[in-house]
């Protein structure tokens, strides 16, 4: 029963990478069709040739044996087939490997994407991977006094540990910011190597004495939604409740919205 478990990720490899090969166009890699090819698509060979891997190596992956393959050995396969975006995540994802280069990662939704909060009745604004907010509608604005209402520093961390508007605006502070914390670790664990994070946790660290004590905890929890209390010094207490989404094709973006709730639980 191990045995069968340790191979079926193989055995999925190899039949994704089979049929990746097969419907390939020769034409398309600069190679001539020829009259003597007995099956559609790419030889081994060639796959192999224009992955930079040897053709032993790649056949026993294409085979199903239970060798090792690396993330590096992924994405030579990768950019050799050329992988839309797609085909690349669910490579690496029947591998049971991580994307070293997570592709697309980088990449900025167009405006029109971003633009998405306007549409969307109560506060709303999206972060990237780093959690600075890059975009935002008006009543989000009007919501985070000290950080969406004002020029400059746009990273919800920073807003949330360092400005003390923060620590009146959101009820029970302590609580929700250890959980922000453990949210935060969580969602930039693929991320180790990224310098702006790297930067940013240092930061907070010798910055904030509260940040550096829920960092030290370790905690690991996912970004989910839930009841959200304000204590804003306009407009007094406010209810809302949270919901928190990826951008489809942009992983690293996160939309957040704050909807009403008027069954939500007094204080």
């Amino acid at each position: 029963m191990k045995r069968h478990a340790a191979i079926a990720p193989a055995l999925s490899l190899s039949a994704f990478l089979r049929a990746l090969r097969e419907r390939q166009s020769p034409a398309e890699f600069g190679l001539a069709a020829g009259p003597r090819r007995r099956t559609p698509g790419l030889r081994r060979e060639e796959v192999a040739q224009l992955c930079g891997v040897s053709v032993t190596w790649y056949t026993w992956i294409e085979q199903g044996r239970d060798v090792s393959v690396s993330a590096a050995t992924l994405a030579r396969l990768a950019r050799g087939l050329r992988l839309s975006r797609a085909e690349r995540s669910y490579l690496f994802e029947v591998a049971g490997k991580r994307d070293p280069e997570r592709p697309g990662s980088r990449d900025d939704p167009p405006d029109g994407v971003l633009a998405c909060v306007d549409a969307i009745n109560g506060p709303a604004y999206i972060l990237d991977r780093a959690w600075n907010a890059r975009r935002w509608n008006a009543k989000a604005s009007r919501l985070f006094a000290g950080w969406l209402d004002v020029d400059g520093e746009k990273n919800l961390l920073r807003y949330i540990f360092l400005r003390l508007e923060a620590r009146t605006l959101i009820l029970v502070w302590t609580s929700r910011a250890h959980r922000v914390v453990a949210e935060f670790r969580a969602a930039v664990t693929g991320y180790s190597d990224d310098p702006d994070i790297r930067r940013l946790v240092d930061e907070l660290r010798i910055g904030s004495s509260d940040f550096a004590r829920c960092w030290e905890t370790q905690g690991v929890l996912a970004r989910e939604g839930g009841e959200r209390a304000f204590n804003h010094p306009t407009m007094g207490l406010l209810h809302y409740q949270q919901v928190s989404l990826s951008l489809a094709g942009w992983p690293d973006y996160r939309l957040t919205m704050l909807l009403s709730a008027p069954t939500a639980r007094k204080q």
